[in-house]
């Protein structure tokens, strides 16, 4: 499979798996580009900066917001994703933010 092409089959995995979420907002950012060359780069894993808006998130912490996403993506954070940045917020706190800049 062509690098783009496996690139875009793996953030469809990403973004399927987190469905389970119930986003009403989901920003997926590859950065793997800049880590070209970097270990973890070199077996395949993307780099990534995530935000996740979901009412899933209402009430709970940084921690245990990270660890559900963390769940929901499963073992592609052994395969897939070598490097997420995730910036996981309740609607009630969508103001505080303008783009992806986690």
């Amino acid at each position: 499979m062509a690098p783009v092409a496996a690139a875009a089959a793996r953030d469809e995995v990403i973004h399927q798996r987190l469905a389970v979420l119930a986003p009403l907002r989901l920003e997926l950012i590859d950065d793997s580009a800049r880590h070209a060359g970097h270990e973890g780069a070199k077996g395949g894993g993307g780099h990534y900066r995530l935000l996740i808006v979901s009412p899933a998130f209402a009430g709970e912490g940084r921690l245990a917001r990270h660890r559900r996403v963390l769940e929901a993506l499963g073992d592609l954070m052994d395969s897939r994703i070598h490097a997420l940045s995730i910036k996981a917020l309740s609607p009630d706190e969508v103001s505080t933010i303008a783009a992806v800049s986690p």
